[in-house]
């Protein structure tokens, strides 16, 4: 069987059955070592992710990634979890920051310490493993960074000159620009001043802003305690009070799809999404897309988001080896510089900042010096086995509850907290 058509039934068989690509062909002593990366990307990143895979394919004769696209971050990690209880994991995948301490704690992530090269990848340190996570005792290194960013505040560049108005730095000065900025005509309204999903990662946002944390040195799921609630209640107020935010219908990224296709179409003046989507929304505007830091409250505050990469233990070392040759080369400046200037993500590796900053690319890009600039300003994530769970079964239902029916955002933080203790 020819190599190419071997790679063929390979991918057909991961995209029909989820099962992983790339065991060796141990009697084809001859071929290259073919090795799986299953990959969340969607749209324009996709492309550019199957550009560069393409790339390093062409680079050397020895290793062959076959990457295969999964579905959104959550539905990739479910086909993970599934593909590792039934023993068919790929040897490389990506998942969420929030999910690395519970698979680390599982012992199904292979640590990367010993790899050649792995202590001397020149990452940026808030991107990476060390700077993600709160500080505790040593962990060994299982996760590379790549697809990192954080949450920005996109504005339509046009509507805004027109109302005359100045970025906004504070949660007074949002709520003010969203009034000026929501077009009404009959009590309906044809442009929102703000649209943002109503998920996680945009409400830990707002709780730092606050002054909250996510959890206690302890793990005590503190939730931002007060904080926690205020942010809610920005959001309620915004939504019910003001009548100027709209929260987009649809749950996880199909919602953040509609925040995108609203601010595009003009329907929003205003959105809180990632700066994954910068280029797309350059790209896709008939208008200046303009981007800043997120409004502070007491402090300002972002997290991390994003993937990182990692490697299933379980794979046989020819397989691990072969993909951290990948993975090694994938952090050089020189591929995060093209994934980060063809996407929006931030570039990994501190020598791919100062070339960008020595090209003068941020001068003639300033959207993307946005997110860069508010790392200072990043919260870390606890590094706690349950931070995964308590985003998705306790905390993420109950913050639908509390924007879109107007349930009492103190009890219902309250409730979760109680399910996250119980289910400890």
């Amino acid at each position: 069987m020819t190599l190419q058509r071997r790679a063929l039934l390979q991918s057909l068989t991961a995209a029909v059955f989820g099962s992983a690509l790339g065991c060796s062909r141990d009697a084809d002593r001859g071929s290259a070592q073919s090795v799986a990366l299953w990959f969340s990307y969607g749209g324009k990143n996709r492309e550019v992710l199957e550009r560069m895979v393409h790339r390093y394919n062409q680079s050397q004769q020895g290793i062959r990634v076959l990457a295969t696209f999964q579905g959104d971050y959550f539905e990739a990690l479910a086909k993970l979890r599934t593909a590792i209880v039934a023993r068919s994991a790929p040897v490389m995948s990506h998942v969420v920051g929030e999910v690395v301490p519970y698979l680390h704690e599982a012992g199904v992530l292979e640590p990367l310490d010993a790899y050649p090269d792995a202590q001397n990848l020149g990452l940026v340190p808030a991107l990476a493993q060390v700077g993600t996570y709160t500080p505790t005792e040593p962990k060994p290194l299982v996760a590379l960074p790549f697809n990192r960013s954080t949450p920005i505040l996109y504005w339509n560049g046009a509507m805004l000159e027109r109302a005359r108005l100045s970025v906004p730095e504070s949660w007074d000065e949002l709520r003010e620009a969203a009034k000026a900025l929501t077009v009404r005509s009959n009590d309906r309204v044809s442009t929102w001043g703000l649209e943002c999903p109503i998920s996680w990662w945009f409400w830990v946002a707002l709780m730092g802003q606050a002054g909250g944390e996510v959890m206690g040195a302890d793990g005590y799921p503190l939730l931002g305690e007060e904080a926690g609630v205020e942010a809610l209640q920005l959001w309620q107020r915004m939504v019910h009070e003001d009548k100027t935010m709209r929260p987009p219908p649809g749950r996880d990224y199909n919602a953040w799809q509609v925040t995108n296709q609203d601010f595009l179409a003009g329907r929003a003046a205003m959105i809180y999404t990632s700066t994954a989507f910068l280029r797309y929304l350059e790209e896709h505007a008939t208008f200046p897309v303009r981007a800043a830091p997120l409004p502070g409250f007491r402090r300002r505050a972002v997290p991390t988001g994003g993937t990182f990469f990692v490697m299933m233990k379980s794979a046989p070392d020819h397989e691990k080896q072969a993909a951290w040759d990948f993975l090694r080369w994938m952090m050089q400046p020189e591929q995060t510089i093209e994934w980060a200037t063809s996407t929006g993500y931030m570039p990994v590796a501190s020598d791919a900042v100062a070339r960008l900053e020595r090209e003068g690319f941020y001068q003639k890009s300033p959207n993307d010096r946005v997110a860069m600039d508010q790392l200072k300003y990043a919260m870390p994530w606890p590094w706690a086995e349950s931070l995964f769970r308590v985003q998705r079964e306790c905390v993420d239902p109950r913050l639908e509850e509390a924007v879109l029916n107007r349930q009492d955002a103190r009890s219902l933080l309250n409730e979760a907290r109680k399910q996250a203790l119980e289910d400890t």
